[in-house]
């Protein structure tokens, strides 16, 4: 007994012994290996990240800051900083060593703590006692260029391997493409705004354009201008309305000699129509258009019809009579299944929102190649914009039919392109107190090399409520996307200026995992309800109309002593049972509603909670069986 003890005890040690040379040859030798199985592959960098580190010509330091005592508080953040440790090894590594890696832990009063703070890092207290943590990230490069991650959070993760790759990207990329931005929208924030809600964040700037500025130099043009600037390398026309013939020209010269051109109009702008004017009142011309361009350049756009889709719509509050809370409001919706996956600057996205959006077309004569970037489902249609001015979401999706299948939202035009103009027009003559404007180039009559053009038609996009959350962290503003709309803007505007270094990260990791088929079902359900209410409740209507003339008599006002016939009684009587059983109608249709998706629910809870349970006992129960009959075998 004793022997078999001692030979079952040199079995254990041996295999221990094993297992602790097999993790220590792994952890030498196959640290760098790693199996990603998650479906969009958010541990694994990206081909722009990769492209980035492995073009690096200089070195890099990158100088994580981190507390410890905010590991020991929050252990979320300990955590994440194995994450943020682990990604930047890795960085350091693709990079061939042109990365490199500086690690502190910042003590209260220490000379590291100066140090972090001089870098700008912000300081947390996680205490009463005032105690500051940190938790960021200061690069530089050679040249002393500093960008710096102030703080990492943990709710920021999906978002890490942009901020790195961003700041990566800076440090080595000290010249950026000058990005040329006209519009009538307050992109760079409003004044007036910023007067009358002073210290409330009013008037801020749009969140696209500081995603914008990250990467290139933004310059503001103004809508009456006469001359493009030359150094301008892609002009980005968004919401840009009632552009004299002069202007107009200047955006035509500007693709002629070679400029890279996107151009977002809208056949209502909700973000403009949300914007008081100077009056304090809600302005009512909030379309866009480009008619003479689009028409010389074979573009179709419709600025009196607006696409709505079931498909991923909001859900809005409904109306005060309405006996439910939210609808879908189908001119507002997430493009989801529509966003092209050939385009390099789409690829990578998983949803944008669009708003009361337009939609484009080919024209019979057109040269340009027209490749379709964001489009619709095939169950879209089309409504008046006038439904959308003052909109009523029930009676939108109570009357909506799908009709023309799927509609392009945003595309991308390349080609040769001819003038709009045969000749220059006349320059507006200045009012008095002005300069004169500068003066034009010589006239190009047709490109040089096939166009670079970008149509989007809806400026929407740009709007902070229909993709981004601002929240505000210790007195620092921070935005969360939960729509990939900045990322669609700037990714489009990175490829036409020709660096394409940072698309494929702007999104990367927006793990948008959404129930499609509940959401599927629910749409349809909640539109089957909508015109079987509209329907009921104009019925109800007619009948309480028609109790109110009866009660009335044939003197038009109701009088307290009227005498009613017993006829008149017996309509009442009638009129009365078919309000009651129309409200009965009613009442079932609203029962109706979430069926499909209670059942699918009823059966999700069946699955997990008896089925997978059920499988795992009958697989045990099969295994012993067999167990059971080799044992049986071998006795024999």
């Amino acid at each position: 007994m004793r022997g078999r003890f001692l030979t079952n005890l040199i079995g254990v040690l041996a295999v221990l012994g094993i297992l602790v040379g097999v993790n220590m040859i792994a952890d030498a030798r196959l640290s760098g290996l790693q199996l990603d199985l998650t479906q969009q592959h958010l541990y694994t960098l990206s081909p722009g990240t990769v492209s980035i580190l492995k073009g690096l010509r200089e070195p890099i330091t990158l100088r994580l800051f981190y507390s410890p005592g905010l590991g020991t508080r929050l252990p979320a953040y300990g955590t994440y900083d194995d994450r943020v440790r682990q990604m930047l090894e890795e960085y350091a590594q693709v990079s061939g060593g042109k990365v490199r890696l500086e690690f502190f832990q910042p003590e209260p009063f220490s000379d590291t703590e100066d140090r972090a703070l001089g870098y700008g890092l912000q300081g947390v207290p996680v205490d009463q006692s005032g105690t500051q943590v940190f938790f960021g990230i200061a690069g530089t490069n050679l040249l002393d260029d500093e960008r710096t991650i102030a703080f990492l959070r943990p709710e920021r993760e999906q978002f890490l391997e942009y901020d790195l790759s961003r700041l990566v990207y800076e440090l080595s990329n000290p010249a950026r493409p000058v990005v040329g931005v006209m519009s009538s929208l307050p992109l760079d924030g409003d004044p007036r705004m910023m007067m009358m809600m002073r210290g409330q964040g009013g008037g801020q700037p749009y969140a696209v354009m500081t995603l914008l500025r990250q990467t290139n130099q933004v310059r503001m043009v103004p809508t009456d201008a006469t001359v493009i600037a030359p150094d301008i390398k892609v002009l980005l026309v968004a919401q840009a309305q009632h552009l004299s013939d002069a202007t107009q020209y200047a955006i035509d010269q500007f693709v002629m000699r070679g400029g890279s051109l996107m151009v977002m109009v809208d056949p209502r702008s909700e973000a403009q129509a949300a914007t008081p004017d100077p009056s304090g009142m809600p302005p009512r011309d909030t379309e866009s258009d480009l008619k003479r361009l689009f028409d010389a350049w074979g573009i179709g756009f419709d600025p009196k019809q607006v696409v709505a889709d079931p498909d991923g719509a909001w859900r809005v509050r409904a109306s005060a009579d309405s006996r439910v809370q939210a609808v879908d409001y189908l001119a507002w919706f997430n493009v989801r299944g529509g966003i092209s996956k050939s385009d390099p600057a789409t690829a990578d996205l998983q949803q944008v929102t669009v708003a009361s959006s337009g939609f484009l077309t080919k024209k019979p004569d057109s040269k340009l190649d027209f490749t379709p970037l964001l489009t619709s489902s095939a169950q879209s249609g089309t409504i008046p914009v006038e439904q959308v001015v003052m909109p009523d979401p029930a009676a939108i999706l109570a009357g909506f039919h799908p009709n023309g299948g799927p509609r392009v939202i945003a595309a991308r035009l390349h080609g040769m392109l001819t003038s709009a103009f045969a000749q220059a027009p006349p320059l507006p003559e200045p009012k008095k107190g002005e300069s004169p404007p500068p003066p034009r180039p010589e006239r190009i009559a047709a490109t040089k090399s096939p166009a670079n053009i970008v149509v989007v038609a809806d400026s929407d996009i740009l709007a902070d409520r229909f993709w981004v959350r601002q929240s505000d962290f210790f007195g620092q503003q921070e935005l969360t996307p939960f729509s990939d709309n900045g990322a669609f803007v700037a990714n489009l505007v990175g490829t036409l200026a020709g660096g394409d270094a940072l698309i494929g990260l702007r999104a990367r990791g927006a793990a948008i995992r959404p129930f499609d088929y509940v959401m599927r079902l629910q749409a349809a359900a909640e539109a089957r309800f909508r015109q079987t209410e509209h329907a009921l409740q104009q019925r109800l209507e007619d009948i309480q109309k028609q109790l109110r003339q009866l009660r009335q008599g044939g003197g038009g006002q109701q009088q307290a002593d009227a005498v009613i016939s017993p006829e008149q009684r017996k309509a009442i009587d009638a009129a009365r049972q078919q309000m009651v059983e129309t409200r009965g109608k009613l009442r079932a249709v609203q029962f109706e509603l979430n069926r499909d998706i209670d059942r699918l629910q009823t059966q999700l809870v069946l699955f997990n909670v008896v089925l997978v349970p059920l499988l795992v006992a009958l697989a045990a129960i099969a295994l012993a069986f067999l167990r059971r009959r080799r044992r049986m075998r071998a006795r024999a």
